[in-house]
């Protein structure tokens, strides 16, 4: 598809694809025809641009391999949105170098923008802290000429056309006279500079739409909402200018077993009415790896008690202590009991009742047998 041979490298791959991209864009290419041709193209440089993809495609014929990428991958390289990745890229990027000017002819932006990712984590990565490897698309510096945006290398000079300004005033003659008008200059794109011998690959503009991977290390604890930076890792800047931030807003998923508020953890265990009247110490599995947790129930447990352990809930970001553990019990009533065993609670009850004693009213305390009056009969 990208026409370039089983071996080639990465920068022929490249080049290739940007040749491809430039002509079937659909900005510039109107067959009926191009969008899709160019999602195709995006779609095979995304593979052959990822190491790990390319390996399982060449091994497998499936770029995610026999049974995925694995819970360290993650492919973000559609987050742009458009054409499949590379379509909103492309946009800035046939837009040579564009930007927005600024009020007042001030020159346009150079520096690279940030670029924004969410991150989904399960709850136990975020309380053990993982490394991700992330794959997305950016405009990064040009490999042909180190981001400069020159083929012999030679620094940019003046604008000749708007003397450096950004921006030129044309003027009309209408019937109400002369009028001015400013807009941004269409040599320089409003930077007031110019490449006398621009790169052939980049188009003078020192970067080019690329697919790329980064690792991102996210610390034990993080919560949801916390932004994670990787400094140089977001889109290039103009001609050698400082490229923008990666910045990665993790998204913790909910879990099964837990709720988490803050640093502390709350889930749920139940145990029988007779281990709630006797107290027991039973166990849950806990948010670490093959983490046990016993939770010690007291006698007299009642059904929605809760029983908080200390020191075993989410790790707290940068510390080594945590947050707690605050288990809600549930009593449940044993419904097979054998006929001995309901022989034995009923002498229990019947030894309450003798002592005055019945089930807790709510307040705490024990409260007397009532027993029904008896109707008086009726005179016919």
């Amino acid at each position: 598809m990208l026409g370039v041979a089983r071996d080639a490298d990465a920068k022929q791959i490249k080049r290739a694809f940007l040749k491809k991209a430039r002509e079937l864009h659909p900005d510039v290419n109107d067959a009926p025809d191009a969008e899709e041709r160019f999602k195709e193209v995006n779609e095979a440089y995304s593979v052959l641009s990822d190491e790990r993809k390319r390996a399982n495609y060449d091994r497998f014929g499936d770029p995610n391999g026999p049974s995925g990428m694995g819970g360290d991958y993650v492919d973000m390289s559609d987050i742009f949105g458009g054409m499949g990745g590379l379509g909103d890229i492309f946009d800035s990027f046939f837009g040579g170098m564009g930007g927005r000017s600024s009020a007042g002819g001030a020159r346009v932006r150079t520096r690279g923008r940030d670029i924004a990712i969410t991150l989904r984590l399960s709850l136990e990565e975020a309380a053990t802290g993982c490394t991700k490897t992330i794959a997305y698309d950016r405009l990064a510096p040009c490999d042909d000429c180190s981001g400069t945006g020159s083929a012999d290398g030679a620094a940019p000079v003046t604008c000749p056309t708007c003397a450096g300004r950004g921006r030129v005033v044309t003027t009309q003659r209408t019937i109400l006279g002369q009028m001015q008008t400013e807009t941004t200059c269409p040599d320089c794109g409003g930077t007031g500079q110019v490449v006398e011998h621009p790169c052939e690959t980049c188009g003078g503009q020192g970067r080019t739409p690329a697919h790329e991977t980064v690792e991102v290390r996210v610390p034990a604890g993080v919560h949801a909402g916390q932004r994670l930076s990787v400094e140089g890792r977001g889109e290039a800047g103009l001609r050698g200018v400082a490229s923008g931030d990666l910045v990665v807003r993790v998204e913790v998923l909910d879990d099964e077993r837990f709720v988490r508020q803050g640093d502390d953890l709350y889930c749920r265990a139940t145990v029988d009415a007779f281990e709630a009247v006797l107290g027991r110490v039973v166990q849950v599995p806990g948010v670490m790896p093959g983490e046990v947790v016993d939770v010690e129930v007291p006698a007299g447990c009642q059904p929605g008690q809760v029983v908080d352990v200390e020191g075993r809930g989410m790790p707290r970001m940068g510390s080594s202590a945590r947050g707690a553990l605050h288990v809600t019990v549930g009593v449940e009533v044993p419904r097979d009991l054998t006929q001995v065993q309901r022989a034995r609670v009923a002498e229990i009850v019947a030894e309450r009742e003798a002592d005055g004693s019945a089930p807790d009213g709510g307040d705490g305390e024990a409260t007397p047998r009532r027993r029904h009056a008896k109707r008086p009969r009726k005179r016919r």
